[in-house]
């Protein structure tokens, strides 16, 4: 009822807003009905068809370039380092000269070694004659036995001395050695850890510099201890191949094979480690340097296929979104094999020409009616082009302007 200031009931007014009320109750039970539950306009998405095909086996890990050979060169003598003869980052043969000690002091063990030498010699020849004179006058029973035997004890004592005078020899020829420190392998040098003018000893941790083999080099990368039996079987029918790929998988870098299993599993991580060897002529890969490790294990046969993007997690697991004949969709669990970037391999679930969702899974749910689009295509529940498709930036904020 509707009064007017004095509280008179004005039947005129009342009657004028009966249609407007009609009108708005009718459009509120309109829209009730097509609600989510009523909704029945198809989702727009993209589909594949899950196919057969010859697979490459294929597993990925993370791992770390390593030298295949690091030295740490150090001082075998003491002495001063008269002199460093090498740059830091260069590259080195074996047997290149890295430093000199001072090698004063083993030359003149040499020469001490060699007078040492000369003068057993010469005692040595003075015995070996009077051991022969004595031989010959005792077999005429002119001296006592006992002397010629004494004379023979001396000749070999002589002979011992000149044997270790000869020793001492090498020992100071090799300690002059010792004092041209030379690199041990092929490698490149690292940053100088001491400089000339300090006294070196053998003892000491941190040594000269540190050498690294580049060419070829090593990648240590880790596989979850469920795959060590297939990769184990691939190993004892010859080295697999293994690609060093950048950090972001973007570009192979190198190729190698692989040549170690570790001989243990992380308990920890319930990880393998497995070494793998590249030749690396263009120093593209380098020690500690982040990779991922694609190890080639074989090719399968007829596998079943589908995009990688069609594969979906859930609580329960994997599962895929599959497309029957009246273009509804059902979430059909599957057992994934092997996946990479662009495929996935099923074990289980899904059936050669089926049809899978790729795309738009977001919007579905069992039972949910589809409709095909292209890929990349922005559309809205129910294929209507989605807000602002099809104009240019600007042309939203001009259709805005009264």
């Amino acid at each position: 009822m509707i009064f007017s200031r004095d509280k008179r009931w004005r039947p005129g007014l009342g009657i004028a807003f009966l249609p407007l009320l009609v009108n708005a109750c009718g459009g509120a039970s309109g829209q009730s009905k097509s609600g989510p539950g009523g909704d029945k306009r198809p989702v727009s998405v993209v589909m594949a068809k899950v196919v057969t095909r010859d697979m490459p086996v294929i597993l990925d890990g993370l791992g770390t370039v390593t030298a295949f050979k690091t030295v740490t060169v150090r001082s075998q003598v003491d002495g001063r380092l008269d002199s460093v003869a090498f740059r830091e980052g260069q590259f080195v043969k074996r047997g290149t000269l890295l430093a000199l000690i001072d090698p004063r002091p083993f030359a003149i063990q040499l020469h001490q070694a060699e007078g040492a030498l000369a003068r057993d010699q010469a005692q040595l020849r003075g015995g070996q004659v009077n051991l022969d004179r004595y031989s010959r006058v005792a077999k005429d029973k002119l001296i006592p036995q006992q002397q010629a035997d004494d004379q023979g004890v001396l000749v070999g004592q002589l002979e011992g001395s000149v044997k270790a005078d000869q020793a001492q020899i090498a020992q100071a020829k090799l300690m002059l050695e010792y004092a041209r420190i030379r690199s041990p392998i092929d490698g490149v040098t690292g940053v100088r850890l001491v400089d000339p003018g300090n006294m070196v000893h053998p003892s000491e941790a941190g040594g000269i510099v540190v050498v690294a083999q580049v060419d070829p080099i090593a990648v240590l990368f880790t596989l979850p201890q469920d795959e060590l039996p297939r990769v184990q079987k691939a190993l004892a029918e010859g080295k697999p191949a293994v690609d060093a790929l950048s950090r972001d998988g973007s570009g192979v870098l190198a190729t190698g094979t692989l040549e170690v299993i570790d001989n243990q599993i992380n308990a920890t991580t319930a990880t393998i480690r497995m070494k793998a060897v590249f030749p690396n002529p263009d120093r593209v890969l380098w020690p500690n340097q982040f990779v991922k490790a694609r190890l080639h294990l074989g090719l399968r046969k007829g596998a079943l296929v589908v995009p990688a993007v069609a594969v979906q997690r859930g609580p329960a697991g994997a599962f895929a979104y599959v497309v029957g004949e009246d273009k509804t969709v059902a979430a059909r669990p599957i057992v994934v094999d092997s996946t990479d970037t662009e495929l996935a391999v099923i074990r289980s679930g899904l059936t050669p020409g089926e049809t899978v969702v790729t795309e738009g899974q977001f919007q579905l749910k069992p039972g949910a009616l589809v409709e095909t689009r292209e890929p990349g295509e922005n559309k809205e529940p129910g294929g209507r082009p989605g807000k602002g498709a099809g104009k240019a930036p600007g042309a939203a904020r001009e259709a805005k302007k009264p």
